[in-house]
C-alpha cells in the first residue's frame, strides 16, 4: 500500500509559479511511477506529468509543456512538481498519483494509478 501527500498548493496571478510537493510512504515496488495529475470544475482528470524515480524519466502533457517540471525533491522520497508561467486553465485541484509501472501508452491514464493523493488546489487568476 502506497500513501502520497500533496502540499504546496495556493492562490497566485496569471504568469506566477508555485511549486508542489508530493510525499511518498509504503512499498517502493508500488511507486516506480509517480504522476501528477488535475482535474478541474466539471472537466475529466486530466494527466499533466509522469515522472519514474529509478531512471529519472519525465514526460510531459502538450498543455503543460516548456512550463512545468517534475523531479525529484529536496525531501526524501518525494516529487515536485514546478509551475511556472502559470495561466487560468491551470487552475485545478491536482493529484499526485503511484504506479507500479507505467507504460508508454498509459503514462497519463489515470486509471493505470494504484494509490492517489488527497489533492491541492491550484489558483490563477
Amino acid at each position: 500500500h502506497v500513501q502520497l501527500v500533496e502540499s504546496g498548493g495556493g492562490s497566485v496571478q496569471v504568469g506566477g509559479s508555485l511549486r508542489l510537493s508530493c510525499t511518498a510512504s509504503g512499498r517502493p515496488s508500488k511507486r516506480n511511477c509517480l504522476a501528477w495529475f488535475r482535474q478541474a470544475p466539471g472537466k475529466e482528470r486530466e494527466g499533466v506529468a509522469t515522472f519514474y524515480t529509478g531512471g529519472g524519466a519525465a514526460y510531459y502533457a502538450d498543455s503543460v509543456k516548456g512550463r512545468f517540471t517534475v523531479s525529484l525533491g529536496a525531501a526524501e522520497d518525494s516529487v515536485d512538481l514546478q509551475m511556472n508561467s502559470l495561466k487560468e486553465d491551470d487552475t485545478a485541484v491536482y493529484y499526485c498519483a503511484a504506479a507500479s509501472f507505467c507504460p508508454p501508452e498509459h503514462l497519463f491514464v489515470a486509471d493505470r494509478f494504484d494509490s492517489w493523493g488527497q489533492g491541492t488546489q491550484v489558483t490563477v487568476s
